[in-house]
């Protein structure tokens, strides 16, 4: 029998390509240049299905905000003065004053010092309790205010930040001890108010001090119905007796 292995290996091998005629090496094949580029072309189908889309994102968007508008609005930013709390500070002093066993000071400040916060305080950390109200002045400063009937050397120092006295302020009447640490903040101090002991501090210049002082001793005045020292508004005087012949 013959060999037939030859005529195989002939067969399985493909024929080469014929070479490219001299000049035309790296030109494009006949026919391609010239051509513009094929664009895809979606059938009616699915360029439905496309706009359907596109349209379903639409609408969930505009139900997205319409439900939250109305929170914005029920929540609107703050104004540019800021937020200003409505503290009633005498209603909160007159619910202190069962469970502080003196009368908590609520000076009456108008409209030109606005309290940010009333409160009692039980005294659990430093073993005093207090009547603390907060004050903004009219200059967008702060004072703060802190009464207590069980005072002692410790916690004063404390509350006035170990500053050192540095004289005394007149202020509705009575003399209150300053004391100044040069950096920023002040106390004043009336210890003798009623039996109690009252500290305002702050950052606040001095003549607002004298404001915020001088309506606390007279609101104490008014509730105690007694006259500051120096005073003599009410005051009984008695006549010197007349001199003898």
């Amino acid at each position: 029998m013959g060999d037939y292995r030859g005529v195989s290996e002939l067969q399985e091998t493909p024929p080469a390509a014929p070479a490219s005629p001299a000049g035309t090496a790296g030109r494009e094949a006949p026919g391609a240049a010239g051509q513009p580029p094929v664009k895809p072309v979606l059938s009616a189908g699915a360029a439905k299905r496309a706009n359907a889309s596109v349209i379903g994102m639409g609408i969930a968007l505009v139900l997205s905000i319409a439900a939250f508008l109305p929170i914005v609005l029920m929540n609107p930013s703050p104004k540019t003065d800021g937020y200003r709390p409505n503290i009633n500070v005498s209603a909160v002093a007159q619910n202190a004053a069962d469970v502080a066993g003196f009368t908590p000071a609520a000076p009456d400040t108008g409209d030109t010092f606005r309290a940010n916060y009333a409160r009692w305080e039980s005294g659990a950390g430093s073993g005093v309790p207090t009547w603390e109200v907060g004050y903004l002045t009219p200059r967008e400063s702060f004072i703060g205010l802190v009464q207590a009937r069980q005072s002692n050397p410790t916690w004063l120092l404390q509350q006035v930040k170990s500053a050192p006295v540095t004289g005394t302020r007149s202020a509705g009447g009575r003399d209150w001890e300053l004391r100044d640490t040069g950096k920023g903040e002040k106390s004043m101090v009336l210890a003798d108010a009623g039996g109690t002991t009252v500290i305002l501090t702050g950052s606040a210049p001095l003549d607002e001090f004298a404001v915020l002082a001088a309506a606390v001793v007279k609101d104490l005045e008014d509730k105690s119905g007694t006259v500051s020292p120096g005073s003599t508004s009410g005051a009984t005087v008695s006549p010197s007796p007349a001199p003898s012949p």
